[in-house]
């Protein structure tokens, strides 16, 4: 599941050669199997009637600011959660993290934080709001002059190198996914937890 950044899109590869519109801002988006978090209550049991907290991470918005030496993106989002019960007042605090990834593979940096939730007496749903913010030097997220030049050469049809994609050259598509970074935000999970999330 991921969620469209709101960056400014800039940095256009085009002069007759490879036409794309490429942001210097990560992709925002939740790694699939944690948007949900489940409390239990004992916390051994995995039976239903044992649910105690269900909540779900949505409504995630982003903003980029790419106009310094560090691009700096805010994500927003919100955590609805219901409760079994509907007791007393009670808050609920849970733990997310954001993390930023390069290249599709490789995490460098990530933050733990938490939002609070919470349930008024005799109610069973509260919702509360995370944010959270990374930061991405502006030369990580920049494409090599001379590969750039690459993807922008002029290709005439009817040319060998016009049929060619430079992005099939594993040196360019390297290059090109080392300067692309990922902003993702999710519920900070327990082993159980995911694997909970994952086979449920």
């Amino acid at each position: 599941m991921l969620a469209a950044g709101g960056c400014s899109r800039t940095g256009e590869i085009t002069d007759g050669g490879i036409a794309s519109l490429r942001s210097a801002c990560p992709r925002v988006g939740v790694p699939a199997g944690t948007g949900d978090m489940t409390q239990f209550d004992p916390p051994a049991s995995r039976d239903s009637a044992a649910i105690d907290v269900v909540a779900t991470l949505t409504n995630v918005t982003s903003t980029c600011d790419d106009s310094g030496e560090q691009i700096v993106t805010t994500v927003n989002f919100d955590v609805l959660a219901t409760r079994r019960d509907a007791g007393a007042a009670r808050d609920v605090s849970l733990p997310y993290f954001i993390t930023i990834v390069r290249g599709g593979t490789s995490v460098v940096a990530k933050s733990v934080d938490r939002v609070t939730v919470h349930f008024e007496a005799g109610q069973t749903r509260a919702s509360g709001k995370g944010v959270g913010t990374s930061h991405v030097a502006r030369s990580a997220a920049t494409i090599p002059e001379d590969i750039r030049k690459r993807l922008t050469e002029k290709r005439k049809a009817g040319e060998e190198a016009a049929a060619m994609d430079p992005l099939a050259d594993p040196s360019v598509r390297g290059a090109v996914l080392s300067a692309t970074f990922e902003a993702l935000v999710g519920f900070q999970l327990t082993e159980d937890q995911l694997k909970y999330n994952l086979t449920r």
